[in-house]
């Protein structure tokens, strides 16, 4: 055997030994032998550097160092996950689902695991990259230190397919949590809160070599890609096991909800004796052609639910209750408490909504109030104990005038929260703004945050966002932590953004109750800012998805001078205020006032870009057959109830090739 061929069977042969350790928690040989057999190939490969592999078994101990974490796009977007809390919720959520496809619906029953998600994406076996989730379109790439964690497979076995992304969660067993604390604890430092925090502060540590210190886990639940070799969700499950993944066995194929409800409370009970934090279980359609029948709605997939078990409840006091002004000048009312621990965090504020849960719940200042993390991320009160009340206390009286620039208060007729109508002159109004439009979803300004813009607001340099494309690196190089390196790096970032396309630059104006997804429609629909300036509201209503409440507010922002100001200035700067050339290329509007529903599979394009196609083309898809609908764009294996109900609507039933001939 020559010196290559002994170094690619010490490294096989220490791959399959840290797969039956740490994934199959089964090992065969000592710790004290794995190690010497790890030192052996440590001196074969420094002996001979011409044979390097990045995913060599001794690069788990880590050692490289990143200074800052690259931000890469994912190829295929990562999904929330819609909660539910009871068990009429997941009734709800199964009509749904049998009303929108055929064929008997069986469910996958995961359980929740509480640390940081990430995605691995795999080619021809090996690793490439391992990103977090930020914002669902694009994460860190924190590769290095994803490699020094055991459970993840830097090179798979088996029948993998050539490139797919794997989802999953890293986490950190208890006893490792507690390990870790009690050696923090010795050394006379803080000890860390609690293990999920821990996992996701992990993965930003710029050493790779301290993070293969800390016992951390890769769990694995999702495969993403094109042309998978698997047809449900539990054979997806079983592959990934099979390739070397770490995927837990506690997962469960439902026949029927009633099943699902019994997993569900099964492990409402025994969750505590698992060795990592859960926090509700995930409810999966099975079937995968199924899930591409249900699709996504704009935040997550219509085929799974997260069933959050009851959330930990305290008691603590109610020391003061303050306000807090947003961008558009909504006011939220603050709950100041005494610090309590909760489900591992120390809270000391919640959100008390708005006026009306206030009188509702009776909340005053010095109550012992009933506290609850559930799904959201912010506590919140859910009640007072009324015997422990004062009886001397007063009822809260809400606020009249802005607490930043103490304007009168507006609250419009239906609405339950209170508004600050100087959006001009309230500091929290200006500086809420300009951070919305420099956040990652809409303008995504590198070397620019949420602090930066409040110090560059506070000293005068900006007030709103058009001001941001006048800045020089001499005026914001004597503010406070600011240096050379900082200042360009945040006029480079505001000179970049002037090539982020128009629907993101439309999403970053912030106008009210224009989010992503309607962006999106009014730049496709109108095509430039001008246009949408100028259009009525029937013109705003008679677009797809966009009611009455989104079109005032539309016609509300440009009715103001001070604004189409502001729009003009960016126009002059060069920001992107209409779609490009380019993009307009691809679009035509030989689809207008057509709605089209997708079903079945597809050889010559797949149901995604099938979809983009109807979209591009000024079509409409939706999910639902109806009278509405007219065409159905059926592949093979279409449901036959899909096909009895397009036939008894009068709908046309058209087959791939019908479509790409309707749009060449």
């Amino acid at each position: 055997m020559n010196i290559e061929q002994q170094i690619t069977a010490l490294r096989d042969e220490l791959r399959e030994h840290n797969y039956k350790y740490y994934v199959l928690d089964n090992p065969e040989i000592s710790d004290f032998e794995f190690d010497q057999k790890l030192k052996e190939l440590q001196a074969l490969e420094n002996a001979h550097p011409e044979f390097y592999d990045p995913n060599s078994p001794t690069l788990r101990v880590g050692g490289e160092v990143t200074k800052n974490f690259e931000t890469i796009p994912h190829t295929y977007r990562m999904y929330s996950l819609d909660n539910s809390y009871s068990k009429e919720d997941l009734e709800d959520w199964e009509k749904r689902i049998k009303k929108a496809v055929d064929g008997e619906v069986t469910f996958t029953c995961e359980l929740k695991y509480d640390g940081a998600s990430i995605s691995l994406t795999y080619e021809n076996g090996t690793l490439q990259k391992a990103v977090t989730r930020g914002d669902g379109f694009q994460g860190d790439d924190v590769t290095a230190n994803v490699k020094t964690i055991r459970s993840v497979p830097l090179q798979l076995k088996g029948d993998y397919p050539p490139l797919f992304d794997i989802r999953g969660e890293i986490v950190l067993p208890f006893e490792g949590f507690t390990k870790m604390n009690a050696e923090r604890v010795e050394l006379g430092e803080e000890p860390y809160r609690n293990p999920r925090n821990t996992a996701s502060g992990s993965l930003k540590l710029q050493d790779s070599a301290e993070v293969a210190k800390r016992p951390l886990e890769c769990l694995l639940y999702n495969i993403v890609g094109e042309k998978l070799p698997v047809k449900t969700q539990f054979e997806s499950l079983e592959k990934a096991r099979q390739w070397g993944f770490k995927v837990p066995d506690v997962a469960k194929l439902a026949k029927n909800l009633d099943e699902v409800l019994e997993f569900v409370n099964y492990w409402d009970v025994h969750r505590h004796e698992l060795p990592y934090e859960t926090d509700g279980v995930v409810v999966k359609v099975n079937d995968l052609q199924q899930q591409e029948e249900l699709g996504y709605t704009a935040k997550a997939p219509r085929w799974a639910m997260a069933y959050k078990f009851k959330a930990e409840q305290v008691s603590t006091k109610l020391n003061q209750i303050t306000y807090q002004v947003g961008r558009t000048g909504a006011i939220t009312p603050v709950a100041n408490l005494e610090a309590v621990e909760l489900a591992g965090t120390i809270v000391k504020r919640a959100s008390l909504h708005n006026a009306d849960q206030i009188e509702k719940l009776d909340i005053r200042e010095g109550d012992t109030v009933f506290v609850e993390k559930g799904g959201e991320i912010i506590p919140k009160i859910i009640g007072v104990d009324f015997t422990q009340r004062n009886p001397n206390s007063s009822p809260t009286i809400y606020i009249s005038e802005c607490p930043e620039c103490n304007t009168a208060l507006i609250r419009n007729e239906g609405e339950a929260q209170h508004y600050c109508p100087n959006a001009a002159g309230c500091p929290p109004q200006i500086i809420g703004r300009i951070q919305h439009f420099i956040s990652r979803k809409a303008m995504d300004i590198e070397g620019l945050g949420g602090e930066t813009v409040a110090l560059l607001v506070n000293n005068g340099l900006i007030n709103n966002y058009a001001d941001l494309y006048l800045l020089k690196e001499e005026q914001i190089i004597p503010l406070e932590r600011m240096a050379q390196k900082s200042a360009e790096n945040i006029v480079k970032g505001i000179e970049a953004s002037k090539q982020i396309p128009f629907e993101r630059v439309l999403f970053g104006l912030g106008i009210r109750y224009v989010g992503e997804t309607v962006a999106k429609k009014l730049a496709n629909h109108f095509k430039t800012i001008d246009a949408l300036q100028n259009a009525t509201q029937e013109q705003l209503v008679a677009v797809d998805e966009i009611g009455e409440r989104i079109a005032q507010s539309v016609v509300s922002f440009f009715a103001s001078e001070e604004n189409i100001a502001i729009v003009e200035r960016m126009k002059q700067y060069g920001v992107q205020l209409e779609i490009s050339a380019e993009k307009l290329a691809n679009q035509t509007n030989v689809l207008n006032g057509n709605t089209f529903v997708v079903s079945g599979v597809f050889t010559k394009v797949s149901r995604n870009e099938l979809k983009k196609l109807i979209e591009d083309n000024g079509g409409k898809v939706s999910s639902s057959i109806s009278s509405k609908t007219n065409y159905v764009v059926a592949g093979e294996n279409m449901g036959p109830s899909k096909k009895t109900k397009a036939e008894n609507l009068g709908v046309a039933i058209i087959s791939e090739d019908d479509f790409l001939k309707m749009i060449s």
